[in-house]
């Protein structure tokens, strides 16, 4: 698999999570291990560019995949980064890593024409919650989160 442009061979136990695989193989520890069951999404990543949540993906299935973390987003992630401080989008940080990754896919996915169940025209803010809802922030920083993305998709 390729992460964050680097290629790497590896021999894993087919039950390994790509999450493990980053953080205990590769060393990534960027992407957070919060709920392991898929549903708070700090563990997303982006496979092949489509946001993922790493807890629920097995690395073998990762083979000649493309997979980019928080830490692959230096430049292609800089101005959400930089909203989220902005705009106080992190408080604790822990979710952080995860929120960013899925914002930054949730606007391409945005500008790919990609439809939302919302429906709007435009990008609303019921929108980018939608688009976001799979991502949790137990601080609660969800209007700072809004904030730079909006700030971000302008």
């Amino acid at each position: 698999m390729s992460v964050n442009g680097h290629r790497h061979e590896l021999e894993l136990d087919t039950r390994v999570s790509l999450l493990d695989c980053l953080r205990e193989h590769l060393g990534l520890t960027g992407t957070k291990k919060g709920c392991d069951q898929g549903a708070c999404g700090a563990c997303t990543v982006l496979l092949d560019g489509e946001r993922v949540n790493s807890c629920l993906v097995l690395a073998v299935q990762c083979e000649d995949a493309e997979i980019t973390t928080i830490e692959g987003l230096a430049e292609a992630g800089r101005a959400m980064r930089e909203a989220f401080v902005r705009h106080d989008a992190l408080q604790c940080g822990y979710c952080t890593p995860g929120q960013i990754c899925s914002a930054v896919a949730m606007l391409a996915e945005y500008e790919a024409g990609v439809p939302s169940a919302v429906g709007a025209p435009g990008l609303t803010d019921a929108e980018i919650r939608e688009r976001l809802a799979g991502n949790l922030c137990r601080c609660g920083a969800y209007n700072g989160i809004l904030a730079a993305v909006r700030e971000v998709s302008r």
